[in-house]
């Protein structure tokens, strides 16, 4: 029998958890070594009487189909849950009051023009600009954008204040003046380029649908799992069962000699491995890869993050005489408000929380507004309760909350996010048997991490095995 390489994972989150199946499937010794003492990273819920407080991600992207692959991978498509039929809708604040947000969006165009017409989110010259995107010439050069000058140009400034902006904050926390349009959202450039504008990608789409005879999903556009996204951390550790993993282990230094890699613990213990998957945020990558490669760790250093923080609050709703928001709202920077969104989780999702019980979870933490991160629990609730109190009308001292902190837990795809992330893979392509996994790279949501760790892990098991092949070849 060959004789398995050792790779070490360093980072137990959704993206470190996928390289390590991936790996041990391909026949690897793995080592998952995390510094905290749970796994799962941003993913983190936790069921308290009966109430699922979930710290991070509540669910995934059905269209993307990673997470449903690896669901069916793990046996555990019977978890998988859709949002509640009649759970409402989503709302856009404006000048204080709740909008519904506009029915059957397309690339933040609504499909239908009517909703256009009767959405109270925009004014009549709002509207009439909107409408007029139509007649916008595409932009010819091959330049990086902002997201916020491409809406502007294209859709008018409302469309970007009340639609893309906090549509867009609500996944990536960012400014949208600094965020590549490239990086984060390809599909409206691509729209530009090969049909002339937004509106008209839209009805090009749509005629292409009519005409398509392709099954649905079964499954609502957002789709979670009946105890939490945390199930999905779970089936992953009872599937690397075989697997070495540690939590509460912080590598502190990476060294290479001629073959192989050597990690250094806390305590000073060192090991050594065959290969490296590093699937932590940016600012520890850069740190550990500092002595390995200078050049890769300043553009390590580059990729920003924001730290969002997360108030999941349960209120008795026999105490509760308050606007009731759908499946929540999101929240432009122009409201100038403390909460990027509102989740009504037991809205969302079945199973969230007992009967007669209210569950909300809160967003903080957009760029340039990341003071929640250092204020201590109480100061963090107080700051929810009062926007809560004037947005919605709730008055009710809650029955049960929890504060989750993520320090540098969204990475900001700025201009220029593409060149660096080219820079990265050049590089690492000339380190051997070292890849870089995470949401700070080529997507940010669960499905993108589990896309891009099983691809980039597949590469490095068919190095390994090549590796190992020449050394028979050697041998004999």
């Amino acid at each position: 029998m060959a004789e398995q390489s050792k790779v070490a994972v360093i980072g137990g989150g959704i993206s470190g958890l996928t390289s390590a199946l991936t790996l041990q499937d391909r026949g690897h010794a793995v080592t998952v070594l995390e510094s905290r003492h749970r796994l799962g990273g941003v993913i983190c819920s936790n069921r308290e009487d009966g109430i699922l407080f979930e710290g991070g991600p509540d669910s995934v992207l059905s269209a993307k189909p990673a997470t449903i692959q690896l669901l069916e991978r793990l046996g555990m498509t019977e978890r998988i849950i859709s949002t509640r039929t009649d759970g409402g809708g989503t709302f856009i604040l404006r000048d204080g009051n709740l909008v519904p947000l506009p029915q059957g969006l397309s690339m933040m165009v609504p499909v239908d023009v009517r909703e256009i017409a009767r959405t109270r989110l925009l004014s009549p010259a709002g509207k009439i600009r909107m409408a007029l995107e139509y007649f916008v010439p595409p932009r010819k050069d091959e330049a990086d954008e902002s997201i916020g000058d491409f809406v502007r140009r294209r859709l008018g400034r409302e469309a970007l204040e009340f639609l893309a902006e906090p549509l867009l904050s609500g996944i990536y926390a960012g400014d949208v003046d600094q965020l590549s349009l490239a990086a984060t959202f390809p599909r409206l450039r691509d729209a530009e380029r090969e049909h002339g504008g937004v509106i008209r990608s839209v009805r090009a789409s749509r005629n292409k649908q009519h005409s398509s005879q392709r099954p649905t999903s079964s499954y609502s556009p957002f789709v979670s799992l009946a105890d939490g996204m945390g199930e999905l951390i779970a089936g992953l550790r009872v599937a690397l069962g075989s697997s070495d993993i540690r939590t509460g282990t912080a590598v502190s230094s990476i060294e290479r000699d001629e073959t192989r890699y050597i990690l250094t613990f806390g305590g000073g213990h060192r090991e050594i491995f065959d290969a490296v998957v590093l699937a932590v945020p940016t600012p520890a990558a850069a740190y550990l890869l500092d002595p390995l490669h200078q050049d890769l760790s300043s553009i390590l250093w580059e990729i920003h993050c924001v730290s969002p923080v997360t108030v999941s609050i349960a209120f008795d709703e026999r105490d509760l005489d308050c606007q009731v928001a759908g499946r929540g709202f999101v929240i432009p920077r122009v409201e100038s408000r403390a909460l990027t969104a509102v989740t009504w989780s037991s809205n969302k999702f079945d199973g969230r929380a007992p009967d007669g019980i209210a569950l909300l979870k809160a967003h903080l933490g957009k760029a340039a507004r990341t003071t929640a991160i250092e204020q201590l629990d109480d100061r963090v609730l107080g700051m929810v309760l009062d926007e809560l109190t004037s947005i919605l009308g709730i008055t009710a001292a809650p029955i049960a909350w929890r504060v989750y902190r993520w320090k540098h837990g969204l990475p900001q795809y700025t201009i220029g996010h593409q060149q660096r992330v080219s820079r990265i893979s050049t590089i690492t392509a000339k380190l051997p048997r070292l890849i870089l996994v995470g949401s700070a790279f080529q997507g940010i949501g669960i499905p993108d991490c589990i896309r891009i760790a099983t691809e980039q892990s597949q590469l490095l098991a068919d190095r390994l095995d090549a590796s190992q092949a020449r050394g028979k070849a050697v041998v004999a």
